[in-house]
């Protein structure tokens, strides 16, 4: 458990004695353990705080650093996210590497099966919700301390990237897949008009809320990395992430999201980039869910989230990949 390493290390930052009381996992995620808890100190003091720690395995590989620059890079800007405390690359703080954000108080965030999670303010999340991504794509890969990268590499980049992670944890045949991986590589998009910020999981579920028609919170940048918008957007409006009400995110309708997203990043869709990354979309998800189901088949893991991730995901994007394929033959 991390509380001894929290206590030792606020102790020694804050430069008298914490307890750690209230410490909660929350079971969300498969990147990082995630944490609440408060800390106390005899002067009074008194912090809600979040961690962010590398778990011993993970069905993503992800960078906490990256991660970390990103929720910095957006601190005090239009687009809401946790205030960043400190970030650890050892294991000396946290008993695994990780960071400490300010915990967003009053937040609520939208399960996978919740129908209508945000009944009647769902047109009003749904404005910020867009605006904020397109405000994360108009900002500078630089100013979040990404790598530089040329326009022409973006697709091919991510198409590499998920291709390796299919290999490594394919575990049985997935004729669907290989035809998704075929039909992606000969037919690559052109290159975005810019590289941008791309949250890589930006979608309903991956953000907090007050209940009440507010965005309060852009969480679980831990896939963050330089590329082309149309990948963040064809993901934030993939159907799985509808909660069954035919809407992107559950919020507004797709040509509406799309126009919020142009106004705020300045970017214009490009349909034949749009083609394209809906279909990744599928792809990278199958490629996660079947990574999710690896870690349980191995013993690695026993959490019901990855379980839950390999068969109802993994069962929702097999049909929608083979229904885009067909769209495409």
């Amino acid at each position: 458990m991390p509380a001894e390493h929290l206590a030792r290390f606020l102790s020694e930052r804050w430069g008298e004695p914490v307890s750690i009381a209230g410490l909660k996992r929350f079971h969300g995620g498969s990147a990082r353990q995630t944490y609440r808890f408060d800390a106390i100190a005899p002067s009074g003091r008194r912090e809600a705080l979040v961690l962010r720690r590398d778990p011993p395995s993970s069905l993503i590989e992800t960078d906490r650093l990256a991660e970390y620059r990103a929720i910095q890079c957006f601190a005090g800007t239009d687009v809401p996210v946790p205030e960043p405390v400190f970030c650890d690359e050892g294991p000396e703080s946290f008993g695994s590497p990780g960071f400490l954000m300010r915990e967003v108080p009053g937040g609520a965030a939208a399960g996978l099966l919740e129908p209508e999670p945000y009944g009647e303010h769902a047109a009003a999340i749904g404005r910020q919700f867009f605006t904020a991504l397109g405000h994360i794509h108009a900002e500078d890969p630089g100013k979040a301390g990404l790598p530089a990268m040329a326009p022409a590499d973006a697709a091919p980049a991510r198409l590499a990237h998920w291709k390796a992670a299919f290999d490594a944890d394919v575990f049985r045949p997935e004729p669907l897949l290989d035809a998704g991986f075929r039909w992606l590589s000969a037919n690559l998009p052109p290159p975005p008009e810019r590289i941008s910020i791309v949250h890589g999981d930006y979608r309903s579920g991956n953000f907090l809320h007050d209940g009440a028609g507010t965005l309060l919170a852009v969480l679980d940048w831990e896939m963050v990395h330089p590329g082309d918008a149309h990948e963040d957007l064809a993901w934030a409006c993939d159907p799985l992430w509808s909660n069954f009400s035919g809407r992107p995110a559950a919020t507004l309708p797709l040509a509406e999201a799309i126009a919020t997203w142009e106004a705020a990043s300045g970017l214009r869709l490009n349909p034949a980039s749009w083609r394209w990354w809906r279909l990744f979309a599928q792809v990278q998800g199958l490629v996660i869910w079947i990574s999710a189901a690896r870690e349980i088949i191995d013993g690695r893991s026993h959490d019901p989230v990855l379980m839950f991730a390999g068969t109802i995901p993994y069962r929702f994007h097999t049909l929608t990949l083979a229904q885009s394929l067909e769209a495409c033959s």
